[in-house]
């Protein structure tokens, strides 16, 4: 696979199918064989996109190229960082699909319009976490502890989308009842999925808390995708409510009665 150094090429494709991108101009990369994205330059404030061909070949004997074009195994622990990542953002991706796909309603006409209007903000959110998790995989694969200077700051992480997520956890949190159980996956096609995506990005951050450890990426990328999987639940019950389902709670399975025919 060919090493894709995107500049604001990604974001600004995103943005102009209707995402929010939260670094519009910034640079990003993928370098892993699951995510095929185009590679562009920048042409002041507009975006000259060329894309490549989905097959190369030079993958075939089992390595890939990071950003700093340095070669490793497909199992490397960046490629499997990578890997983690983006099936997080497909779960995500599929989990918005579910949502735009869902009905909302209940409480009458007020309150159906609440519920689209809930809907569609998390909807615009997962956009543009979508975004942000182009930036995650810039990071992961430009290694802080090998790359050349000018690349590790093309594709420096923004700390304070850590924070953004923490305020969106807020805002839903305050609309919802209070937790009194433990919550399980379920509660309409939408919340389900986001649970799904939840996991999912559970496993992301597992692979990349190693690379972090050892100075080859960003804290700043662990603690936003530690963050990213609370937003995903919390997420995941505001979808509930905004479709009329109820949190599926947990309840402690009865003991099995004694079998008295024997």
């Amino acid at each position: 696979m060919l090493p894709t150094a995107l500049s604001g090429a990604v974001a600004g494709a995103v943005r102009r199918s209707g995402a929010r991108c939260s670094r519009p101009l910034a640079a990003t990369v993928a370098a892993v064989d699951a995510v095929h994205i185009v590679s562009a330059r920048p042409v002041g404030f507009h975006t000259a996109v060329a894309a490549h061909q989905i097959y190369t070949r030079t993958g075939d004997k089992g390595t890939s190229s990071l950003y700093t074009l340095e070669r490793r195994p497909k199992d490397d622990l960046v490629f499997e960082a990578l890997g983690a990542n983006d099936e997080a953002a497909s779960a995500i991706g599929f989990a918005r699909e579910q949502l735009r796909a869902a009905k909302f309603g209940g409480g009458g006409e007020e309150g159906s319009s609440a519920a689209g209007a809930s809907a569609a903000r998390l909807g615009d959110e997962l956009k543009e976490i979508l975004c942000v998790l182009q930036d995650v995989g810039s990071a992961v694969a430009t290694p802080r502890d090998s790359a050349k200077r000018a690349k590790v700051e093309r594709t420096m992480f923004q700390a304070e989308l850590v924070t953004v997520l923490e305020q969106w956890i807020d805002d839903h949190t305050a609309t919802l009842p209070p937790l009194g159980n433990f919550i399980l996956p379920g509660g309409g096609l939408a919340a389900a999925s986001l649970h799904v995506a939840r996991t999912a990005c559970r496993r992301s951050e597992r692979r990349i808390v190693p690379l972090v450890r050892e100075g080859q990426v960003d804290p700043a990328v662990g603690r936003y995708v530690n963050r990213l999987s609370d937003y995903l639940f919390t997420a995941a019950r505001a979808a509930s409510a905004a479709t009329g389902e109820a949190d599926v709670v947990y309840q402690r399975p009865r003991s099995a009665p004694d079998d008295t025919s024997r």
